[in-house]
């Protein structure tokens, strides 16, 4: 039997049009096996590696061909001897855990990257690959409307990921950055139904408090709302005490409301592109159905559960009708409608900002706590402050040449 050897190809130069082609003929014209290929271009600057298994006999033969070739498409190579035992470790490492670091921002730094960088390399993990998910920013654009994601895929095993994460969660509390880790598993892409929160998340208010400024109670039931959200008040009591400052109010100012909603940014691309790859879309809110019903319409959504208001001769009661949907009927609703379209709850998304959210974004296999308070950011294991919902995306693995405009 022939003796092999296996040599690692470093290509780098300017990008052109049948580089690979050319150096790859040239293998095959010695019977040579692509054991691993990678290629990068940045800003038309290539890097094409290649490990290639030879006979040992033809290696200066190949080196001479591929050499004499490089000087015409003006590129370098340069050839490294792999030994087999080092090869067979590199094989054995394909068992080890894959993970995918994703770093959201208005725009990426170079000490994001460091501090990222530092904390895997801390770890014993290996990067393997880096993407930019987000399109090329322009150097004028403002940095209030860019959105920017780096991914890294990443090998090995943690010494303590939980260590890890909590370092994550404090780089990303002050740099300006969110960062998610994510085992690099089959339901990562697999994902088939995303539940919302409503008031906060899917859009930027909360619909009792606007009701409560039209009545004149807007304070109140700030401070009611606020109180509850950071889990400092039963969100049962606190509700039912909201909505009875409500006795009295039009129900005509409702429907002006529900007119006029600030859809949050990204959602709408966010929703249409789901729903284009198969997604089921429910808000499940401890707001109002009337609300809730509207936005089901405008932005086609599948499933809407939350409280319904009492009126009576066209004036809010004060009261409401019905269980009320809080935090544990919000995870059992998740439950339900997983169960209904025939979904396992690993490839169930669940989104908000608020305490009583938690339930439902802790059982969800991707559970995001988005632009949310300090507690509901400790408690989830992802959050989404710096960007729109159409981070979201990114934490997926899309890229926006893979999204709607």
């Amino acid at each position: 039997m022939k003796q092999k050897e296996i040599l690692l190809l470093t290509i780098s130069g300017q990008d052109k049009p049948g580089l690979t082609t050319t150096i790859t003929e040239i293998l095959s014209e010695y019977n040579a096996n692509i054991l691993d290929i990678g290629q990068a271009v940045i800003h038309n600057s290539l890097s094409l590696g290649m490990l290639v298994e030879v006979e040992e006999e033809k290696t200066s033969s190949i080196l001479k061909d591929v050499l004499y070739r490089s000087y015409d498409l003006e590129i370098t190579v340069k050839f490294s001897p792999i030994g087999s035992e080092r090869y067979e470790e590199w094989v054995n490492q394909q068992a080890k855990g894959r993970y995918v670091i994703t770093m959201l921002s208005r725009r990426i730094s170079a000490a994001q990257i460091s501090k990222i960088t530092n904390i895997i390399y801390k770890q014993g993990l290996n990067i393997d690959i880096i993407n930019r998910l987000t399109g090329r920013i322009p150097i004028e654009e403002n940095g209030k409307t860019t959105k920017a994601c780096i991914e890294f895929s990443v090998r090995g095993r943690p010494k303590n990921e939980k260590k890890m994460k909590d370092e994550f969660f404090h780089l990303a509390n002050t740099t300006e950055a969110d960062i998610a880790f994510q085992h690099d598993d089959v339901y990562r892409k697999n994902r088939r139904l995303v539940c919302f929160d409503m008031d906060s998340t899917l859009i930027q208010t909360e619909c009792i408090v606007e009701l409560a400024k039209r009545h004149g109670v807007g304070d109140k039931v700030h401070e009611i709302t606020e109180a509850a959200m950071r889990g400092e008040l039963d969100f049962d009591q606190s509700f039912k005490q909201r909505v009875a400052l409500l006795k009295g109010l039009d129900e005509s100012v409702m429907q002006n409301i529900a007119e006029n909603l600030p859809i949050t940014e990204g959602a709408e691309r966010l929703i249409s592109t789901l729903k284009d790859l198969g997604y089921k879309v429910a808000v499940l809110s401890g707001g109002f159905t009337y609300f809730g019903n509207y936005l089901k319409k405008k932005l086609k959504i599948d499933y809407v559960y939350a409280n319904d208001l009492e009126i009576v001769d066209g004036k809010l009661t004060g009261k409401h009708l019905g269980e009320i949907v809080n935090g544990e009927k919000k995870a059992q609703l998740m439950k339900l409608i997983a169960q209904m379209e025939g979904i396992n709850l690993e490839q169930v998304i669940a989104v908000g900002d608020g305490a009583n959210d938690l339930p439902m974004i802790n059982t969800a296999g991707l559970g995001i706590a988005y632009h949310a308070k300090p507690v509901v950011k400790e408690c989830a294991n992802h959050s989404i402050s710096t960007i729109g919902l159409g981070g979201i995306l990114y934490l997926l693995g899309y890229r926006d040449r893979h999204l709607k405009k």
